[in-house]
């Protein structure tokens, strides 16, 4: 008799066997929610949410790197509660309701910042954070000019260094700000996602929450984009969350250049424009950002993922640059980057002459 064969089941994004916390985060009332849905899971007091040398130090978890993001979350008191001009993708961005991810991309920035493991810390103050917005909310008024962020509204990033689909799964973290915006005339909220969460299509957002679905071919994705879901899924998802009340965008990022790189971006728009509704065409926009990458990224990215550090890392078309926030990195030399980005920008006015672009760098 042949042995019946099973598939081979994916691992959940989040298995959550161990709970870092600070001790009043422990004790919220939000935290104690987050404890009550993992009960099975050992609790870790710490003294500082950012400060646990088993999760923060490249040398000793690049080997871990998935590990660490499927086993581990964080609980925290988010203590800076100031709200930060931008001006390209949103007006303001606003204070942080969780750092970290569980997905694992590999040109990703935020772990820079954590000793490059950065499992999901959630901030368990969240009647501080959604407070300090609805302020500055009041304190600006109504935006009396338009720019590329909205025409009409202020707009508040509030995932700048997580991901809310993700962290949704969570808590109610990210609901609660959904919540506050839907109240709000003159803000809205928006933030980017690799990550679809059919659960919050029963928000109710009321047109005042942009998620920005991030896409890339899907071959360099498979690469690139670990974790997250693939990119059919993503596009699939527009017309939902468009009929759901938000307002649905798209990031095309980053953009990675390699052989036969326009193709496959003639490839995704091409499906993009097959899976959505005309009233999703409507209302699209979209951001182009090309590649940003890191040298100290590039070093932990070799110990756990050399292959995409082949498409990633290429000096002979890089050069170092320094990021707004102060940051040394390095991007595609500014020359070939303009050129690139003309041929991006004309391909995607032959193959989706409907999707505005809101800003392209």
């Amino acid at each position: 008799m042949p042995t019946e064969t099973r598939p081979r089941t994916a691992r959940p994004l989040l298995d959550i066997t161990r709970i870092y916390a600070e001790e009043a985060a422990a004790n919220s009332p939000r935290g104690r929610e987050i404890l009550d849905r993992w009960p099975s899971a050992e609790l870790v007091g710490v003294e500082s949410h950012n400060r646990i040398p088993e999760l923060h130090g490249d040398e000793a978890n690049a080997r871990r790197w998935v590990r660490i993001k499927t086993e581990a979350l964080v609980l925290g008191e988010k203590k800076t509660l100031t709200v930060r001009p931008n001006g390209r993708s949103a007006d303001f961005i606003a204070p942080s309701i969780a750092n970290g991810c569980a997905m694992a991309c590999a040109y990703c920035y935020v772990p820079r910042h954590k000793g490059y493991s950065n499992p999901i810390t959630t901030f368990t103050n969240i009647e501080r954070i959604t407070a300090a917005i609805a302020r500055h909310i009041v304190k600006q008024g109504p935006k009396s000019a338009s720019n590329q962020c909205h025409p009409s509204a202020w707009v508040y990033d509030i995932g700048e260094n997580s991901d809310c689909s993700v962290d949704a799964t969570i808590s109610d973290n990210v609901r609660d700000v959904v919540d506050l915006f839907r109240e709000q005339p003159t803000a809205m909220a928006s933030f980017a996602t690799k990550y679809v969460n059919r659960d919050l299509l029963d928000w109710d957002p009321a047109g005042r929450t942009r998620i920005r679905f991030s896409l890339m071919p899907e071959e360099t994705a498979k690469l690139v984009d670990i974790r997250t879901s693939p990119m059919a899924e993503r596009i699939a998802a527009l017309d939902d969350f468009v009929e759901a009340g938000y307002e649905v965008h798209v990031n095309f990022s980053p953009v990675i250049v390699a052989d036969g790189w326009l193709e496959r971006w003639a490839e995704l728009l091409d499906q993009l424009a097959a899976g959505t509704s005309e009233r999703t065409k409507r209302q699209l926009a979209c951001e182009v950002i090309f590649l940003t990458h890191n040298a100290p990224l590039h070093e932990v990215n070799l110990r756990w993922h050399p292959k995409a550090e082949e498409l990633l890392w290429r000096p002979e078309l890089q050069e170092t640059k320094r990021s707004q926030n102060g940051a040394l990195n390095v991007r595609y030399r500014w020359q070939q980057k303009a050129a690139w980005l003309g041929q991006f920008l004309d391909l995607l006015e032959e193959k989706a002459p409907w999707c505005r672009v809101r800003y392209a760098f």
